[in-house]
């Protein structure tokens, strides 16, 4: 009798611990999606112009948002153009510092100068989890404009 006691409750306390689990999971984006996202949002661009598109790819939820993954775009000077966080929309972004210091936004606009398209790395809010965590953003420069998008991981 302990030990199916015992067997019960081990049952128990693994089935609670994976509905936990479960739980607390969430559906991500993956780096090739960032990247297609980003391609996506240009080819609405061409086909429909700077003002509607940056109305488009703002709205939440909407065309340009899966999952954690959404469009951002920047202009040169790092004029937040369009963003999923309406308080974004219109402010300068250069001086931006994730949690750990660095400038993402200056790093992004000095890469797409130089060289039209990239990754990168930094520490963000997860708009899905609600927590800061590593997103990988792909970027790429057309029409003077930088498009991102990127993917979220679980910090460690």
């Amino acid at each position: 009798m302990k030990k199916l006691l015992a067997l019960v409750a081990g049952l128990a306390i693994g089935l609670f611990s994976f509905h936990a689990a479960a739980a607390t999971d969430v559906s991500r984006g993956t780096d090739a999606e960032a990247e297609a996202l980003v391609k996506r949002a240009i080819a609405y661009y061409q086909k429909n112009g700077k003002e509607k598109s940056m109305d488009e790819f703002s709205k939440s939820p909407g065309p340009f948002v899966d999952r954690d993954l959404y469009v951002t775009v920047l202009s040169m000077n790092a004029d937040s153009l369009a963003h999923i966080n309406p308080k974004m929309r219109g402010r300068n972004t250069m001086d931006y510092r994730d949690p750990d210091g660095k400038f993402p936004i200056r790093e992004r606009t000095e890469i797409a100068a130089r060289e039209g398209k990239g990754w990168q790395e930094f520490k963000f809010f997860n708009p899905m989890t609600k927590q800061i965590e590593i997103k990988h953003t792909y970027f790429e420069k057309y029409d003077n404009l930088i498009f991102s998008s990127g993917a979220f991981r679980p910090t460690k």
